[in-house]
C-alpha cells in the first residue's frame, strides 16, 4: 500500500468516526450539559461517546495526526504555535462534542471558544519520591489549558490508561491542577473506560492520577502500546521494541526520537489483555536473534525521558520473524507479531524523508576525516556531479598527507552548501556503506 492508498484509508475512518460526533443543540439560557438535553438523550449520547473512545482504542491506527480535532461538522485544524512547548491553538466553531483522536481529548462544548492546548510533564510537577510515598500514580497525560470564553466548555474528557477491571476502584482517580499554590485534587464527575470527565472545568495544567490506599498491594492494570520501529540498512536490520503506558504524548516523544535516525515504526496489534504496571515482560523472536535486554519493565516515565527498548539485529531478513511478548511472573502470552520482508520495503518505501545528509557531513566531520576510505572515488564522484572543478580536484590530491587531503576536501565542500554535502553524503554511502552506517549507528 502505497502513502495516497494509506491517506486515503486513514481518511475514510475519519468519515466514518464523523458520522458518530454527536450535535449538541444548545441555547444560551441553559447552563449546564445535563441542561441543554433531556436526560434520554444526554444518556445515549454519553453511551455513544464511550462507545467512540472504546472503538478507537481496539480498532483505528495509533497516528493519527495531530493537526486535526473531529467535531459535529467536520474537522477542526489545530495549528501547532509552539515547537519546543508542544503547544497548540483551535477554536471550535459551533456547540457540540469534539475528539482528538491524536491524544484521546475531548471537550463538550456550549457554543463556540477559542483554545490552547500544551503538553505538560509529570516529572517537572510531582516529584518521583512524593508518587512513591503517597502511593500516587500517573494514570494518563498531562495536559494545560486555557479557554475563551471558559463558560463554553461544559466538560473536558481527560484520557487515561487505567483499565477499568479487576479490583481498580474509580473512587482513587483524581484530577491534579497544578496551580501556583501548589497542586489541587479534584475527584472527577465520572469515570469511563480510556477517560474521566471534569463538568464545567476550570482551566490549569491537570492529568489523572491514581490514589491507592497505604498498605494496598494490588496489580494495576493498563492499557499500553508495543512500539516498534526498524532501521534499514542493507546488510543488517536494526529494531527497537517499546512497551509503554498508551499516552499520546509519550508516543509521539519517541515517535520524534526514533524518526531523527530514520526509525520507521511498523503498524502492530495490540496487547491480546491489559498488562500489569510495574511487572516484567518478556521478548522472544522465532529466528533466535539475539535481544538486548530480552526483558522489560512495564513503568512510566515522562516524556522527555529516556525511554528503554528492546534491540536486535536481523541482517538482510529475507525471511519473517516472529515477535513474542509473554509475562515474566506467569509465562502467559500477551503479544506477538509477525514481520515479513514486504513489511520493511512498504515502510522503508513510505517512510519521511527527513534526514539531512548535509548535517551529518557536517556532524561527523572529524571521524570523515580520519576514515574516508575510497578518496579518489569520491573525488570522481564530485567531479562528475560539477561540486569540484578539475582545479579544486588538483588541489585536494597535492596536500601531501591522506588526512591533510580529507580536510581539505570537507572544508571546500562546506563552503559550497548543503546541495554539495548531500551529494558528498551520497558518495560516501555508495563507496563505504559500512563507515556510514557505523557512524549513525553511534548517534542512537
Amino acid at each position: 500500500m502505497d502513502k495516497k492508498e494509506c491517506h486515503e484509508k486513514s481518511s475514510g475512518s475519519d468519515e466514518e468516526l464523523r458520522r458518530w460526533i454527536p450535535i449538541s443543540s444548545v441555547s444560551e439560557d441553559q447552563e449546564s450539559s445535563e441542561e441543554q438535553v433531556s436526560g434520554a438523550v444526554y444518556s445515549e449520547m454519553h453511551h455513544m461517546i464511550s462507545s467512540i473512545y472504546a472503538e478507537l482504542h481496539f480498532m483505528f491506527k495509533q497516528d493519527y495526526k495531530y493537526d486535526q480535532f473531529l467535531g459535529p461538522e467536520g474537522n477542526v485544524d489545530v495549528e501547532l504555535i509552539n515547537k519546543s512547548a508542544n503547544k497548540y491553538s483551535l477554536r471550535f466553531p459551533t456547540a457540540g462534542w469534539y475528539l482528538w483522536s491524536a491524544t484521546g481529548l475531548g471537550f463538550m462544548v456550549r457554543d463556540a471558544v477559542t483554545m490552547t492546548i500544551a503538553f505538560g510533564s509529570w516529572s517537572q510537577h510531582l516529584a518521583l519520591d512524593l508518587q512513591h510515598h503517597e502511593q500516587w500514580l500517573v494514570a494518563g497525560p498531562l495536559f494545560a489549558f486555557t479557554a475563551e470564553p471558559e463558560e463554553a466548555v461544559a466538560e473536558i474528557h481527560l484520557p487515561h490508561f487505567i483499565s477499568l477491571q479487576g479490583e481498580v476502584d474509580v473512587s482513587w482517580f483524581l484530577v491534579a491542577h497544578f496551580k501556583d499554590e501548589g497542586m489541587v485534587l479534584q475527584r472527577p464527575s465520572r469515570v469511563e473506560p480510556f477517560y474521566a470527565v471534569l463538568d464545567n472545568p476550570s482551566f490549569s495544567l491537570m492529568g489523572i492520577l491514581l490514589r491507592i490506599a497505604r498498605g494496598t498491594r494490588l496489580s494495576i492494570p493498563i492499557t499500553s502500546n508495543t512500539l516498534l520501529y526498524f532501521h534499514p540498512h542493507p546488510e543488517d536490520i536494526k529494531f527497537h521494541l517499546y512497551l509503554v503506558p498508551r499516552d499520546a504524548l509519550l508516543t509521539k516523544m519517541i515517535d520524534d526520537e526514533e524518526d531523527r535516525f530514520c526509525g520507521v515504526r511498523l503498524q502492530t496489534s495490540p496487547s491480546m489483555q491489559p498488562l500489569t504496571f510495574g511487572a516484567h515482560y518478556i521478548l522472544s523472536n522465532s529466528a533466535h536473534l539475539e535481544i538486548i535486554p530480552t526483558e522489560l519493565k512495564l513503568s512510566y516515565r515522562s516524556p522527555g525521558e529516556i525511554q528503554s527498548f528492546s534491540k536486535f539485529y536481523a541482517g538482510q531478513m529475507k525471511e519473517p520473524i516472529q515477535l513474542e511478548i509473554t509475562d515474566k511472573r506467569h509465562g502467559t502470552l500477551v503479544w506477538k507479531t509477525v514481520v515479513k520482508p514486504v513489511d520493511i520495503q512498504l515502510g522503508a518505501a513510505s517512510a519521511p524523508r527527513t534526514f539531512s545528509g548535509a548535517a551529518f557531513v557536517r556532524e561527523n566531520h572529524r571521524q570523515l576525516q580520519a576514515r574516508i576510505g575510497d578518496l579518489k572515488g569520491v573525488l570522481d564522484d564530485l567531479q562528475d556531479n560539477e561540486v569540484l572543478s578539475e582545479n579544486e580536484k588538483e588541489l585536494v590530491e597535492q596536500a601531501k598527507t591522506r588526512q591533510s587531503k580529507t580536510d581539505a576536501l570537507l572544508s571546500m565542500v562546506e563552503k559550497k552548501g548543503d546541495r554539495a554535502l548531500e551529494l558528498l553524503f551520497r558518495s560516501l554511502s555508495e563507496r563505504d556503506p559500512y563507515l556510514v552506517s557505523y557512524l549513525r549507528q553511534q548517534s542512537l
